[in-house]
């Protein structure tokens, strides 16, 4: 469960608050869409969730961990449980489909054979499997934004957040991304758009 109590964000710089006094629970397995204006606090909310930006004030709650306690060692740990699926896909161009996926793992420090058993089955779930030893500058936009999000979920991670993952495809592209995060979502995985 992800829970916001009363949080706020303000940017230092310009002393104005991305987020004022925020209340709001995400259970286990929702399927959550985070909708407003440009500017209205979405991405600040996104980088509260992953820890890259602590509370100015309240409380901030992801699977029974205080987020703003988490020491610099734990970090690492807690944002292993998140999967990221950016609007720029974020893939090694030197690397083919299987690389990217399996890179993910690598440096979570899995076997060869968790590696071997997973990647596959992440692929299989995006529909790329005839695509493992192609490049990402062999792919179409939506290819490499199925493959950004077999990265983020080769792992198993509880939460899963796309941040804008249709923002440059197009609408056929973006009706079977949206598809594809819903059976993700219903395999029993939150996800938050």
């Amino acid at each position: 469960m992800i829970y916001f109590d009363n949080v706020s964000k303000m940017y230092e710089k310009n002393g104005v608050y991305a987020l004022s006094d925020i209340n709001l629970i995400i259970e286990d397995y929702e399927f959550v869409f985070l909708i407003g204006q440009s500017g209205a606090g979405k991405s600040t909310l996104i980088k509260l969730l992953q820890s890259e930006l602590i509370p100015t004030n309240g409380k901030l709650v992801v699977n029974n961990i205080d987020t703003s306690t988490l020491s610099s060692r734990k970090l690492p740990m807690y944002r292993r449980k998140i999967g990221m699926v950016f609007q720029d896909f974020r893939l090694l161009n030197n690397k083919t489909v299987y690389e990217n996926v399996a890179f993910a793992m690598e440096i979570l420090g899995k076997s060869s054979s968790v590696i071997k058993k997973n990647v596959p089955y992440a692929l299989n779930l995006v529909g790329l499997e005839n695509k493992a030893k192609s490049y990402p500058n062999q792919l179409s936009g939506g290819e490499q934004q199925r493959v950004s999000i077999a990265r983020a979920i080769v792992s198993r991670p509880p939460i899963l957040i796309a941040d804008e993952p249709t923002g440059n495809l197009d609408i056929q592209n973006s009706i079977q991304i949206m598809s594809l995060l819903d059976t993700i979502n219903k395999q029993g995985t939150t996800v938050i758009v």
